[in-house]
């Protein structure tokens, strides 16, 4: 009786050894850190590290390592105080075709890492880092939306050979001017019927009868939640492809969105990422390019056109009226074109995107058409008085003009984009998406890692305070019994941190909370069970029989008591935000790993301990 067949003790055994090598990444902490990338179209080679490392040592700044891959160089340092003056170094040797940000970097040995053994991340109020609030400018998406919609009845009523004189859009409204009363009522019941969700009212003004058309009430909703929706996934995979790890992107209130990147200290930095995230647009050139020269020379800019200007500065004539925009790409990647061997970006177009592409293309081949990066770039004025305030500039520019060679839709590609490095920058641009409205910072501050470190040792402190608690307690209370339940408290800690290590969770205060609280919680499974052998010893059975009904008998109520905690933390997960999802996370894998250990490990160790021998009493 009370005897395990091998393979269960082999089981104890793989998990808790698996969980000790995968929880070890933890404990060799972290060292501060330079991390440098390029701009666009500047490579990181061995070049910019022999600048960096030069500079290092005109300086007298020790290093302990250096790492270089092809999108970033890495360096550490013994203190803050090297990875401050070294960043000023950084800068000073590599001018503005980089970036240079501060960061910590974990100290996992190369053989743990092969072995995919990786740290957890720290929030922002563990690991330190930036906090910025973003407003999002839902007036420009309703512009954006009606400057779409302002195009697409171009098309209809062209489609339906409907004639108008203009077309145009403001002050959050689509007029459509017509002088022939019976191609007016056409059009008007052609886009009653083709668009349901707008607003139609009719004026008349001298002898022509005008259209007026507005977003009603859900649609401007609807796309006012798409807005930030799109800003968001938008943000967050620009965030990950420039290499910050676990951001914290999410939405507050309406039209406001919360970007926290732990462990980044340069406020800088974490600008330049957030500005790097742009719109684009697809847009038709008008004319030859002597008319871009005259345009630009003398001011003249033809009706539904705009004046715009490429990389190198020269102009361009794009049309005002739009055919697609970057939240319309599904995936971009770079590579070469097949006959000429030139870079080239081979774009997919969602469903949507897919139709205005293909209409555009078929009725301009030959034609030129650009693709407009606009960004919205974050500087610093300094008014009259010496004060220094923050501004936004928005800078448009044309990154590409491509002939367009044939008819196409959802797949393309896009040729004359300059270096191979430049294909690869607008790939990613693409990739990422772009902003469905344009976003202010409203709010910064840097978190210190000395704040960070407190919150660190304070919570590590709750955490062995709590723990050396319960096992004194354990210990009085059950006897030999009781170190058993405190081996298994032990490893139900070592599985916690291993689990939430594998799943690169984001450790927070309240995690620390929740696992606080799962320590706590993780003997009452033994307490049930000890209590009930108690029991059946008093009512005489043998020491054998009742460690095997304490077992068999507190099981199911176990398992009643955690599934109730379990739902209660997955309720929290899912309405919960941050820290309240932190603290379930934590909450949710503690019951699960303590129904394990206090089961699964503790009948294990107490089979091997006390099973299949002739027992008189237990030490319980």
């Amino acid at each position: 009786m009370n005897r395990y067949p091998l393979w269960k003790y082999a089981l104890v055994v793989v998990v808790f050894a698996a969980a000790a090598l995968y929880a070890l990444p933890n404990l060799f902490g972290e060292s501060p850190a330079l991390q440098i990338s390029g701009t666009r179209g500047a490579e990181v080679t061995a070049l910019t590290e022999e600048q960096v490392v030069a500079a290092l040592d005109r300086h007298g700044i020790a290093y302990h390592s250096v790492e270089r891959d092809e999108r970033q160089l890495m360096l550490r340092f013994s203190d803050t105080d090297a990875q401050l003056r070294a960043a000023d170094a950084a800068r000073e040797a590599l001018g503005h075709d980089y970036v240079v940000a501060l960061n910590l970097a974990p100290n996992t040995p190369a053989w743990l890492s092969a072995l995919g053994g990786q740290p957890m991340y720290l929030g922002l109020d563990l690991r330190g880092g930036v906090h910025f609030l973003l407003q999002v400018d839902m007036e420009a998406a309703l512009n954006q939306a009606l400057e779409r919609y302002a195009g697409e009845f171009r098309t209809v009523l062209r489609e339906g050979r409907i004639r108008y004189q203009t077309i145009n859009h403001s002050h959050g409204e689509i007029r459509i001017l017509f002088r022939d009363a019976e191609e007016f009522a056409r059009a008007r019941e052609l886009l009653r019927r083709e668009y349901r969700n707008m607003e139609y009212s009719d004026r008349e003004q001298d002898d022509n009868r005008i259209i007026v058309v507005r977003l009603d009430e859900n649609e401007a909703r609807e796309i006012q939640r798409f807005a930030i929706q799109q800003n968001i996934t938008t943000l967050r995979n620009r965030v990950n492809e420039l290499g910050v790890a676990e951001p914290l992107i999410q939405q507050q209130g309406t039209d406001r969105i919360v970007v926290q990147l732990p462990g980044v200290q340069d406020t800088a930095r974490a600008k330049e990422i957030l500005g790097a995230t742009a719109t684009l647009e697809f847009r038709m050139a008008v004319g030859s390019r002597d008319e871009w020269d005259e345009a630009a020379a003398t001011g003249r800019i033809p009706v539904n056109a705009a004046l715009y200007r490429q990389t190198d500065g020269s102009p361009v004539l794009l049309r005002r009226q739009l055919i697609i925009t970057g939240d319309q790409v599904t995936d971009a990647s770079s590579g070469f074109e097949q006959d000429s061997g030139r870079p080239a970006v081979f774009v997919r177009l969602d469903g949507r995107g897919a139709r205005a592409m293909s209409e555009t293309t078929r009725e301009n081949i030959g034609r030129p058409m650009a693709v407009v990066f606009i960004e919205n770039r974050p500087e610093t004025v300094v008014d009259a008085d010496g004060t220094a305030r923050s501004r936004t500039r928005t800078v448009e520019e044309v990154i590409s003009v491509a002939t367009i060679q044939g008819h196409f839709s959802a797949r393309f590609q896009i040729t004359g984009v300059g270096t191979s490095e430049q294909a690869r920058d607008l790939a990613l641009l693409l990739r990422a998406g772009a902003l469905a409205a344009p976003i202010e910072i409203i709010e910064e501050r840097t978190v210190g890692p000395s704040m960070g470190q407190d919150n660190i040792d304070q919570g590590l402190r709750s955490v062995i305070l709590g723990f050396i608690l319960v096992l004194a307690f354990m210990a009085f209370w059950y006897r030999g019994f009781g170190m058993v339940a405190n081996v298994a408290l032990a490893m139900n800690l070592v599985i916690i941190v291993a689990v939430l290590s594998m799943l690169q969770a984001t450790l927070t205060l309240p995690g620390i909370a929740g696992i606080l609280l799962t320590v706590g919680m993780a003997v009452d499974a033994n307490v049930l069970i000890f209590e009930r052998i108690r029991e059946e010893l008093r009512n005489g059975n043998s020491p054998q029989s009742s460690i095997h009904a304490g077992y068999e008998k507190a099981l199911s109520t176990i398992a009643d008591a955690n599934i109730t905690t379990l739902i209660a933390a997955l309720v929290l997960f899912m309405f919960g935000t941050g820290p309240i999802k932190g603290f379930a996370i934590t909450l949710s894998i503690g019951l699960a790993t303590s129904m394990f250990t206090a089961i699964v490990g503790t009948r294990a160790i107490v089979n091997y301990a006390w099973g299949g021998k002739r027992l008189n009493k237990l030490s319980i």
